[in-house]
């Protein structure tokens, strides 16, 4: 150890000059200039009690983890520029830059390739933020993304999760845990946020489903009032079945226009796919032969996966909450829930 290191540190006065040398450089809480105190780090409250929040064991509070029990721990924060106009924010307690507004915080950790292995997957504890996978073609997991602060926005611009698609709206959707449960919601992006089902999904009027690379919309036409006898009770003809059409499938061109329709009636199940069923799409390579079928129960229709390779989505409407399995479609990107980290 050099002489200038093995000097203790100098001792200071709340309002008076350090009794060290003028020539050594200040340390944090030193009076320093005319006698104003050099801040210390600011540090987390954790960092300040040096006790974990989980087992409660003493922690070093500069630590990210629990030498103890392994739980994600608040290490010291630190101040950072806002890369817009240049202000001073706290990295780790700011989301936004006070003076513009542009957001700042970091609030989602990203994890790579190795994210997947058992080693990784042993050391998740359970009480980090809700976890998201992105997957690739074949399903694989690319990366884990962990929001960190229950919440997270997703888009093509400024988001907490960024990807580079020309499919995908500035800021396209928004993911918030409210009360341990996890909830989507589409930020008016113009090519829509979609949920793939797991199971029989009640459809309602407005509703759009992906099947293939098929938009179809959901319209409601309620039940026909009773016709009129004719004045020379000359009888009507028609077909007798279906009695009547109560709902339509539209298919949607990119502009939204409606390019052909298909009635819906009660009692009856429709099967839509490329090679076989009742309405069928010969010329979408993206779906399956049999790919989806809509059923009537009751005065309800619902739609159900018929085995297909690439699934059967729903648009978001409003808000849809979202649970650990189930996948997200996103412009050209599929994110599946791995967990809420409750």
């Amino acid at each position: 150890m050099t002489a200038s290191a093995a000097r203790p540190v100098p001792a200071y006065t709340s309002g008076g000059v350090s009794a060290g040398s003028a020539n050594e450089p200040p340390v944090p809480g030193a009076a320093v200039g005319s006698g104003a105190l050099m801040p210390p780090p600011r540090m987390s409250p954790l960092a300040a009690t040096n006790s974990c929040p989980k087992c409660g064991k003493i922690v070093d509070g500069g630590l990210a983890y629990c030498g103890h029990c392994g739980a994600r721990v608040t290490a010291i924060v630190s101040e950072a520029a806002c890369w817009t106009c240049g202000a001073d924010y706290t990295e780790g307690v700011d989301l936004f830059c006070a003076r513009c507004g542009t957001r700042v915080g970091k609030r989602v950790s990203v994890e790579l390739n190795d994210a997947v292995s058992t080693l990784t997957r042993a050391a998740m504890t359970p009480d980090t933020g809700p976890r998201l996978a992105l997957l690739d073609e074949q399903g694989a997991v690319v990366k884990v993304y962990t929001l960190d602060q229950g919440e997270a926005v997703l888009g093509r611009g400024d988001a907490d999760i960024r990807f580079d698609d020309v499919y995908l709206s500035p800021m396209h959707a928004r993911l918030e845990l409210h009360d341990g449960e996890l909830w989507l919601r589409d930020l008016g992006s113009r090519n829509g946020t979609w949920t793939f089902i797991d199971g029989p999904a009640r459809l309602a009027d407005g509703d759009i489903v992906l099947v293939g690379s098929q938009l179809l919309r959901f319209r409601r036409l309620g039940y026909p009032g009773p016709h009129p006898p004719e004045a020379d009770s000359t009888r009507r003809m028609g077909s007798l079945v279906p009695s009547a059409d109560v709902a339509v499938l539209e298919q949607l061109r990119a502009d939204g226009s409606v390019r052909d329709t298909f009635h819906l009636s009660p009692a009856r199940t429709v099967l839509l796919g490329r090679e076989s069923g009742d309405w069928v799409f010969p010329y979408d390579q993206t779906m399956s032969s049999r790919h989806a079928e809509v059923r009537s129960q009751d005065a309800e229709f619902f739609v159900h996966d018929a085995g297909s390779r690439n699934g059967v989505a729903l648009a978001v409407r409003g808000q849809r909450q979202v649970t650990p399995g189930q996948r997200i479609l996103m412009g050209d990107h599929v994110l599946r829930v791995e967990s809420l980290g409750l």
